[in-house]
């Protein structure tokens, strides 16, 4: 619900190792791209208020929920649901649920905060899982990805549901109206992949959702950025996800070391250092931080753990963008057309 124009984002203030100084100074930032923003910070009023007093914008703008109760980083899921009732994560949510705020933003323990979004917000009608999705860098600029992590094992019909909210939030957030999606798999070919993927691609290609489905991606199409969309289980999307966060560490650690080998290699440092400047603003990881949680009966964003303030305020963004564009209208009504496919026996009988 937006009143006035203004949006309300509920905001974990205690979640993140930074917490809660990255989240203050992130929503300090963010206020400046997103003015007509109101926050809610969820946590420990003594920490909270000095930190928002000195800033007299956010001041403005910001009310504090007091709190005692945080989710530990190593909490279980299980755990943190039954005994995190007052915590500040599960008040941050239950404030979107209650319809005080538009948006929930944490940067504490994922699996806590995807068991409690999913208790308290449900999922939407034809989702039968919720997915985490975000978005790489890639040549031709962002590609959505997901899942990246919820969900080990996936039948088609969680596929098929992932490439339609991934869909719906890459026109939302990336404002590519026409998106194409794929399937990651072993190979482009049609033959390729195992019945799951076989089956999700039969019924993909019998929806008809804005942009196309062109079938099947290799992982380095992801870099690529051969498609808008790339569909797949969390397990494969989680190790996708490291392993391009550990290359990226990789080769910016390879180029300190070739720039501290001599002499001569600081000062092509130094003649090179605009355009190396411009590469790490490029692959930044803060610019692409805030997955979401898709499939949600609400819009939760989580943060990276260990981001610092510009991460958190581009996690905000990606929530403020999701509001702002109807982004869960959409998702509905792309997902009312998907459960008429799914359903429909024919197209169940060509995906076997």
């Amino acid at each position: 619900m937006v009143v006035g124009g203004r949006l309300t984002l509920a905001l974990d203030a205690m979640g993140g190792d930074h917490a809660p100084s990255a989240v203050v100074r992130g929503a300090n930032l963010a206020l400046r791209r997103h003015p007509d923003t109101e926050f809610l910070f969820f946590g420990r009023e003594g920490d909270l208020r000095p930190l928002i007093d000195r800033m007299r914008k956010l001041r403005g703008v910001s009310q504090i929920v007091h709190t005692e109760s945080v989710v530990a980083a190593d909490e279980k899921p299980s755990v943190a649901l039954r005994s995190g009732r007052k915590s500040s994560m599960r008040l941050a949510i239950d404030a979107v649920r209650d319809g005080q705020a538009n948006a929930v933003v944490s940067g504490g323990n994922t699996g806590a905060l995807m068991a409690m979004a999913k208790f308290a917000l449900r999922t939407l009608p034809g989702v039968d899982r919720p997915a985490i999705s975000s978005f790489f860098p890639t040549l031709r600029g962002e590609t959505v990805m997901l899942d990246l992590g919820a969900n080990v094992v996936c039948d088609a019909r969680n596929l098929v549901q992932f490439a339609v909210m991934g869909n719906c939030f890459c026109r939302s957030v990336l404002g590519i109206p026409d998106p194409t999606y794929a399937l990651l798999n072993v190979g482009s070919e049609d033959m390729k992949g195992g019945e799951t993927l076989q089956e999700a691609a039969a019924i993909l290609r019998n929806l008809a959702l804005p942009g196309s489905f062109v079938g099947f991606v290799e992982g380095d199409d992801i870099a690529k950025g051969t498609v808008d969309v790339v569909v797949t289980d969390g397990f494969t999307g989680n190790v996708a996800l490291k392993t391009a966060e550990g290359t990226a560490t990789l080769y910016s650690e390879f180029l300190q070391r070739t720039f501290r080998s001599s002499l001569l290699a600081g000062l092509g440092y130094l003649l090179a250092r605009p355009a190396m400047h411009k590469l790490r603003k490029r692959v930044d990881p803060r610019r692409y931080n805030g997955a979401v949680f898709l499939g949600l009966n609400g819009i939760a964003v989580k943060s990276h753990g260990g981001t610092d303030a510009l991460g958190f305020a581009h996690a905000i963004g990606v929530a403020v963008d999701l509001a702002r564009h109807g982004f869960l209208d959409a998702m509905r009504k792309d997902l009312e057309g998907v459960a008429d496919v799914l359903s429909n026996p024919q197209v169940q009988a060509a995906a076997v």
